[in-house]
């Protein structure tokens, strides 16, 4: 029986888990990755310490910091279920099953999915979620990349020096984001910007070779080997069947990051708080643990 379960080990899991350890709490943290969404970023700027870093460098800093306390990590393990009985919380994952007190949900969002003929077939295969993680794998090649927000602008701005020609294909009349880093895209002599575009699907044979788009109401294709899918994230809460959520799938959270179950929290970009920023997602995982063990001190068990 644990104090505390952390699922999630992004910014705010792993900031979590450093309040919890301090704390001395015997707890756990459960998670598929280290880093979330914070690992896949290129250039980060302007976090507290940091005028400017890159994702995978400032994802090494919290990973070092967190094993520092010899946290207790179950990495490349994914949540399946949470319920609670009485007291206790029950986690059920794909290799076991484990009981605490209290629960903080810090599992992020995942990259939505495009929904098209040949995604799921090459997905892996010159179709990838993470520009960060296999852009240097494009390098010199045909890229394409799918959605108009900052998500899609940041893979962009990392293509553009990796890659031959970047096709940017957005469903809306422009590109929306951060003005600096849109700046940068629509000055970079490799880009091409097909707005009011969506793809239809995409072709190869063992791996990506074109993508077939409706660009103003015509069809016509694009020779890539690469696809960059960037339209946007959903929150990974799919285990968490009976907490309240808003109508965008948040988890819904109070000042203290309780949930409408007593002795499960949450933080980070699964919730409801505005502003999906990695410095904010750190800050309500500082909370979310406090809150933990406030709620174990108040309570008898």
């Amino acid at each position: 029986m644990h104090d505390l379960i952390i699922i999630g080990a992004g910014p705010a899991g792993i900031t979590a888990s450093v309040y919890a350890a301090r704390k001395r709490m015997n707890f756990l943290v459960i998670s598929r990755d280290i880093g979330g969404q914070a690992a896949w970023s290129g250039d980060i700027e302007n976090y507290t310490g940091y005028q400017f870093i890159s994702g995978p460098e400032l994802t090494a800093k919290f990973e070092e910091h967190m094993r520092n306390y010899n946290i207790a990590l179950r990495e490349n393990e994914e949540a399946l279920e949470v319920e609670k009985s009485g007291r206790e919380i029950f986690v059920k994952t794909d290799k076991s099953a484990y009981q605490a007190r209290s629960l903080i949900i810090a599992s992020g969002k995942k990259s939505r999915e495009l929904g098209v003929p040949g995604e799921a077939e090459f997905k892996n295969r010159g179709l990838t979620y993470c520009a960060t993680c296999d852009g240097p794998l494009f390098s010199g090649k045909n890229v394409a990349v799918i959605g108009g927000g900052n998500s899609a602008l940041d893979a962009a701005l990392q293509l553009i020096k990796i890659a031959g020609y970047v096709y940017i294909i957005n469903n809306t009349g422009k590109l929306e984001g951060d003005a600096i880093i849109l700046q940068k895209v629509q000055e970079a002599k490799n880009v091409r910007i097909f707005n009011d575009s969506r793809v239809v699907s995409i072709t190869g044979d063992k791996f990506v070779k074109a993508i077939k788009i409706n660009h103003k109401d015509k069809e016509g294709s694009l020779d890539v080997e690469g696809v960059f899918v960037e339209i946007g994230l959903e929150p990974n809460i799919g285990f968490a069947k009976d907490i309240v959520k808003n109508e965008r799938g948040e988890i819904k959270i109070g000042a203290r990051n309780q949930t409408n179950i007593p002795g499960i929290f949450a933080a980070g970009d699964v919730t409801d708080v505005p502003e999906k920023q990695i410095i904010i997602a750190a800050g309500e995982g500082s909370k979310a643990a406090l809150s933990a063990f406030r709620y174990l001190a108040q309570n008898r068990f």
